[in-house]
């Protein structure tokens, strides 16, 4: 029996820990059991807690026996991609930049998933310092994809989403600048979803471009993403009974203008608008002038940004970074001040023009990733194809960020694709009920 909880959804593990089904400690043992058997592992996990996780489990055992739990995820073990902060415990955000860092305290929302109850099982690794979408990581170590080892996991949160897809968490936590949540949810068929900029506290995590980072899970269903959310926030989760497509307006958003989506997310993408629609969703196109505008932007406000967060560090030290990744960085060296200044000015208003043209939807669809995961061995070799399929994963979600935008992603049913929805800051709650809505329409 223990080991079909491998394999269930957080909010099922935490109902059977509240029905006394399932003892918090031998849930605990049994992942750390798994963690310590698995092949994978040590590609998936920088580091393991089981110290701190036999003791979170031990208590949460303890509140569930006396009747006062303190959520419905009380005593669920996750796990944390490694830029968050743990008190400590080493904490290095996949870069040998920060080799030996040992944080004080936790980051804040660890600190609140802790006091939710939540089991953290230990971190993650991820790409360098969170800078790129595709997950390879010479430097620590290049977590597995689900469905293809030969492929990119998708990053930076590729361990996060590792540890779910491989049955060693029951959810990870990522963080999300340009689609890092996002991307190895959709390459590992997994739920991710991309929080509001400032919704959810980035006290102790590590930075790359502060005004874009946002906090988010990686998970097997809507549900869990909503009680995590819940428990990273400290407030009450959001109420999914109920929810359904009908009568609900979305919209296709025509990326042309951007560049095309490869054949296999489209044709996935295709395939479950259908079923989407079927289901009862009025389903309409939708152009945006101002992407393009806005996509010539995205070199200064992330790179230059990011650099300005990494320049110090990367110069002392440049021969300890992955060379793409190193570059990446560096090409935020060549604008200036007033270059970010003005784009910024321009990305607000470009936001304003987006909120008026989508004012009329519940929510904005397109595929995930515009490329399949590409092999892993290539990207790692070949600068010239790393560049172009991590500009291209992380196209479609960068589109998001950009806007300010609360973004889901859900599997298609096709294997290494997904189907994102996004919908207008903070509107999680929104989002997360039509996303449980197309949930049961793509299953």
């Amino acid at each position: 029996m223990s080991e079909t909880w491998l394999w269930m959804t957080a909010a099922e593990l935490g109902r059977g820990i509240g029905d006394g089904a399932i003892d918090a400690r031998e849930l605990t043992e049994v992942y750390l059991a798994a963690i310590d058997s698995h092949p994978e592992a040590p590609g998936i996990y920088a580091r393991i807690t089981p110290e701190r996780a036999r003791a979170e489990a031990a208590a949460a055992a303890g509140r569930a026996e006396a009747g006062v739990r303190r959520g419905p995820l009380d005593g669920v073990p996750v796990s944390w991609k490694d830029l968050f902060d743990t008190a400590g415990v080493v904490t290095e955000a996949g870069s040998g930049l920060l080799r030996g860092r040992v944080p004080e305290s936790d980051a804040r929302v660890l600190a609140a998933a802790t006091r939710a109850g939540l089991v953290c099982l230990g971190k993650t690794h991820m790409t360098e310092l969170a800078f790129s979408g595709l997950g390879v990581n010479p430097v620590t170590a290049t977590p597995p994809n689900i469905n293809d080892p030969e492929l990119v996991p998708g990053g930076s949160s590729s361990g996060a989403a590792a540890s779910v897809a491989f049955g060693l968490a029951a959810a990870g936590i990522g963080s999300d600048t340009g689609g890092s949540v996002r991307v190895p949810s959709a390459w590992n068929d997994l739920v991710g979803l991309k929080t509001t900029h400032g919704l959810l506290s980035l006290e102790g995590v590590v930075p790359l471009c502060p005004r874009f980072d946002t906090v988010g899970p990686l998970c097997r269903s809507v549900e869990d993403a909503a009680l995590l959310l819940a428990a990273m926030a400290g407030t009450p989760a959001i109420d999914l009974a109920g929810a359904s497509l009908e009568g609900g307006r979305l919209a296709i958003l025509d990326t042309s203008a951007i560049g095309p989506t490869r054949s296999g997310p489209q044709t996935a993408f295709e395939a479950a608008i259908g079923r989407i629609a079927a289901a009862g969703a009025r389903i309409e196109p939708l152009a945006f002038a101002g992407l393009a505008p806005m996509f010539a932007l995205a070199p200064c406000l992330f790179a230059a940004e990011a650099y300005g967060v990494w320049s110090e560090a990367i110069e002392a030290e440049p021969e300890a970074m992955f060379a793409p990744i190193r570059e990446r960085f560096r090409a935020g060296k060549g604008f200036s001040a007033p270059e970010y200044v003005a784009g910024w000015r321009r990305l607000e208003a470009i936001r304003a023009g987006w909120a008026e043209a989508a004012a009329g939807f519940d929510a904005v669809l397109l595929p995930t990733v515009a490329n399949l995961a590409p092999n892993a061995e290539r990207c790692l070799a070949d600068p010239a194809h790393f560049a172009e399929e991590n500009l291209l994963a992380l196209r479609n979600t960068r589109v998001g960020n950009m806007l300010g935008l609360c973004a889901l992603t859900l599997p298609s049913g096709t294997p290494g694709c997904g189907v994102m929805a996004m919908g207008a800051p903070g509107e999680e709650a929104r989002l997360l009920r039509l996303g449980a809505a197309m949930e049961r329409a793509l299953a």
